[in-house]
């Protein structure tokens, strides 16, 4: 190189004349969402399925967006459709016929 151009440095780790390959900025790469347990399992299993994502590329999210969301929806139906817990009768009132 020329006095006018100083040398680059080296890169820790590299060897002199081969450079690593360059990062893929469309490579799928994890988000780090933090994704709370909610303590229903069907609930948290689904929500663990959005980790599936971050290896896929974008065009791949979608079908999992869908079975989260088809899974989620289910899980809701579900509640629905269990039957009410029965109503606690009302206790019983007590006569005092005991008149003084």
């Amino acid at each position: 190189m020329s006095d006018l151009m100083p040398e680059p440095a080296a890169v820790p780790g590299e060897q002199e004349g081969t450079a690593g390959p360059a990062p893929d900025p469309a490579a799928p790469a994890p988000l780090g969402v933090v994704r709370t347990p909610t303590g229903n399992a069907e609930v948290d299993a689904r929500l663990e399925r959005l980790a599936d994502a971050d290896h896929l590329p974008a065009d791949g999210h979608i079908e999992v967006y869908e079975d989260v969301h088809r899974g989620l929806r289910d899980a809701l139906t579900a509640l629905d459709a269990r039957p009410a817990p029965a109503p606690v009768p009302a206790p019983m009132p007590s006569y005092n016929n005991n008149r003084s």
